[in-house]
């Protein structure tokens, strides 16, 4: 992981150069108080898309691939960016808060930005409680789900108990392919399924229990990805750690020790809209301003 110590001393330069103005929608969202384990690491997703890009530019180059092999991590001799193949990496938002995340990230690379839609499958009593998710497969329908089998055993639960809310996730995850295009512009989808040997780098605006993000990076290898990349501003560090064996990097900014929410370190963490996202993608990943 990346510390955020290493990406510059001096984030006001980091920001000023990518041409940060401060805000990532057209509208202002409700300020957040500030967190009651510190004052808030970023002011808003978009200027955590800087910061991360950032830090994705120097790992590229300096941090070197890792293999998964027989369930461990064994480092190769050549980085990121020589691993790429076709021009670069691709960048991969979740949506909805990951967008303007990935949006400074892809800027930051030269990348092209792209979505994968993913929706969380929840507790049937607590959404919030993530059991799994489901990604789509990249041909306009949705990958086999994913469950995290020591939660369901945690909370007593089979898979077969949450046949209901995979009903109801799939019919979204459906519902926000057409809205996005359905694999047309910007959002990739169906025209970008073909990720063979591709460095593909799956960002989100945090990372709580991990398993949207595990659904993501099993749905992107399933595509052909060569090699995967994580990259999150704020992640549990239990979480964080527990990635290193899903994909081949995890690129974090700030790991605290006491996480409660990912939200709680952003000053702004409004809920985003689908016009939100869409608005973002259509300027070609630039956020508009407040």
């Amino acid at each position: 992981m990346v510390a955020l110590t290493t990406v510059d001393a001096d984030h006001a330069l980091i920001l000023r150069l990518a041409g940060y103005t401060g805000g990532e929608m057209p509208r202002p969202l409700a300020r957040r108080a500030a967190a009651t384990t510190g004052p808030p690491a970023f002011d808003d997703r978009a200027q955590a898309g800087v910061l991360l890009g950032a830090a994705l530019r120097k790992a590229m180059d300096e941090v070197p691939v890792v293999h998964r092999e027989r369930g461990r991590a064994m480092p190769a001799a050549e980085p990121l960016r020589a691993a790429a193949q076709g021009g670069g990496p691709r960048v991969f938002a979740l949506p909805r808060g990951g967008v303007p995340v990935a949006a400074g990230v892809a800027r930051a690379l030269g990348a092209t930005l792209d979505v994968l839609m993913v929706r969380k499958i929840g507790h049937p009593t607590a959404p919030e409680l993530g059991l799994g998710a489901i990604a789509e497969d990249g041909r306009g329908g949705a990958a086999e789900p994913y469950f995290d089998e020591e939660m369901l055993t945690a909370v007593g639960l089979t898979e077969a108990d949450l046949a209901a809310v995979v009903a109801r996730e799939r019919a979204e995850l459906a519902r926000r392919l057409v809205v996005y295009g359905h694999g047309q512009g910007p959002t990739g989808g169906v025209s970008g399924r073909d990720l063979a040997g591709q460095v593909v780098i799956v960002v989100d605006d945090g990372l709580a229990t991990g398993v949207t993000a595990r659904a993501a990076l099993r749905a992107v290898r399933a595509r052909g990805a060569a090699r995967t990349v994580l990259a999150v501003p704020v992640g549990a560090p239990a979480a964080a750690a527990a990635m290193k064996m899903e994909t081949d990097e995890v690129v974090t900014l700030v790991t605290p020790r006491r996480f409660h929410s990912v939200g709680e370190w952003y000053a702004d963490f409004g809920q985003l809209t689908d016009a939100d996202v869409l608005t973002i993608l259509s300027s070609g990943g630039t956020p508009a301003p407040a």
